[in-house]
């Protein structure tokens, strides 16, 4: 059989890691078959998605690895999963941000990949507890130096997690004193019953803090997350404004989603720059602006 030369290995690896986690299960002539690939292909992407730790290679196939409600993977390690979804995400994500906006990013791989899409939109006031996250920023004034519109960092202390988050008693405090227009928010887990929720105990009652202080929270998370369930949940589906996220969201999952959230953007089958979440309230009535009183500014922020 011919090899697909229209799918990147990426994709492809996706795609397997998808069909694993979906029926439980694959065999390598299954998948031979589904992609137009060899069994020597398929054997390195098992062999390779098998390092990476999202899959258990077994005689003649694969299976789910089964993670432990506590396990906390590294940032290099969610780094390699899922990385066009969250690049999609990313662009939709931005889209949503007005200019001028206080936009608050929580850790994770997914806002770190949000956070390049965000060096365009001028006059920001970027607050995060991700130490990768507020990297980006930094990096690219290093490297073209202070421009006019350049986002301002508030980054929060705070002790350092796996996944390159800031988190405990000083992150909280910080948080808790400032007001964003809207909140970007990776998350490990999402399910109808737990909601959203993560293995680090410390991170979540950050995260908490991080939703108490947004006018809008704006969950960007790959369909995979879905029905998983980390050790502590700090938010209801309630609580989500929006969710960002890709085609692989199954249909009775969107069903699902749809009775909790106000909007539900999937990548690349809606239009989502009409959709201006960040830094302004519907218009009034009479077609002005409501205010936002009490938001983070570019003036009076200050690293903390």
């Amino acid at each position: 059989m011919s090899e697909n030369q229209n799918l990147l290995a990426e994709q492809r690896r996706a795609l397997i890691l998808d069909e694993v986690r979906r029926r439980g299960g694959v065999r390598v002539n299954e998948l031979t078959r589904k992609l137009g690939v060899s069994d020597m292909t398929v054997r390195r992407d098992l062999d390779a998605l098998a390092r990476q730790g999202v899959l258990e290679k077994v005689h003649g196939g694969a299976v789910p690895v089964a993670e432990a409600s506590a396990h906390e993977p590294g940032f290099e390690a969610k780094s390699g999963l899922e990385p066009t979804a969250k690049e999609d995400i990313a662009r939709a994500a931005a889209s949503l941000v007005a200019p001028g906006s206080a936009v608050a990013l929580s850790g994770g791989t997914t806002t770190y990949t949000l956070a390049h899409h965000l060096l365009d939109v001028p006059d920001l006031t970027v607050v995060t507890n991700s130490v990768r996250v507020a990297d980006v920023f930094h990096s690219a004034q290093r490297t073209s130096g202070p421009r006019q519109g350049s986002a301002t960092v508030v980054l929060t202390g705070g002790v350092r997690t796996p996944s390159d988050s800031l988190v405990g008693p000083v992150a909280d405090q910080a948080i808790a004193s400032l007001h964003f227009d809207v909140l970007f928010l990776g998350v490990h887990g999402i399910s109808p019953e737990a909601g959203l929720s993560t293995p680090n105990l410390a991170e979540a009652e950050t995260n908490r803090r991080l939703v108490q202080s947004a006018r809008r929270v704006v969950v960007v998370a790959d369909h995979t997350k879905w029905g998983t369930v980390g050790l502590s949940s700090f938010a209801t589906l309630s609580q989500v404004d929006t969710l960002v996220t890709d085609a692989g969201l199954p249909p009775e999952a969107r069903a699902e989603i749809s009775e909790h959230l106000n909007r539900l953007v999937v990548t690349g089958e809606r239009e989502c720059g009409d959709d201006l979440l960040a830094g302004a309230e519907p218009p009034s009535p009479d077609g002005t602006p409501d205010s936002s009183e009490g938001s983070v500014n570019s003036e009076d922020a200050a690293d903390i």
